[in-house]
């Protein structure tokens, strides 16, 4: 294997990732990954208003990755960038939102809650991470959009 065919992280810092996910597809992911943040974050304000901070200091962090995922989105959105992402925003979003997921997960089972709780919690935080994560895997390298190929980049804030 030569050297100059290697690509580092760095290289691909700057790629232009794309998905080619249908419509009809996109909203079948993203209502139920909706569905799936928005109940984890309201267990989460039932558990501080119920003062049960023990559970809710261990749920804080997922829930603050689904939030930062989320506002990454929007600002997404706004900008028109869904589909085509640079590399840093397609991980600030999905994978921040994926990761909150995962985690939150983890934070539900250990949670010092009743059953019924970390039950629509560990739900919620488990349709959270399926479908961002289903959206995250259909993203791919744009052709042409690599350091050192002839493709316009657009900033990245």
């Amino acid at each position: 294997m030569r050297l100059e065919n290697l690509t580092t992280a760095h290289e691909d810092a700057d790629a232009i990732y794309k998905t080619d996910i249908s419509d009809a597809r996109w909203i079948a992911y993203d209502i139920p990954g909706n569905i799936g943040w928005m109940t984890y974050l309201a267990v989460l304000a039932k558990m501080i208003k119920d003062r049960k901070y023990g559970g809710a200091a261990v749920s804080a962090a997922p829930a603050v990755l689904m939030i930062a995922g989320v506002a990454e989105l929007i600002s997404e959105r706004i900008e028109g960038l869904d589909r085509d992402l640079p590399k840093k925003r397609l991980y600030r979003g999905f994978g921040a939102l994926t990761l909150g997921g995962i985690t939150g997960v983890a934070s539900a089972v250990v949670a010092n809650t009743d059953k019924m709780t970390k039950s629509i919690m560990g739900g919620g935080a488990l349709l959270c991470a399926v479908f961002a994560g289903r959206l995250f895997r259909g993203y791919r390298i744009a052709e042409g959009s690599r350091k050192g190929e002839n493709f316009q980049n657009q900033d990245i804030v």
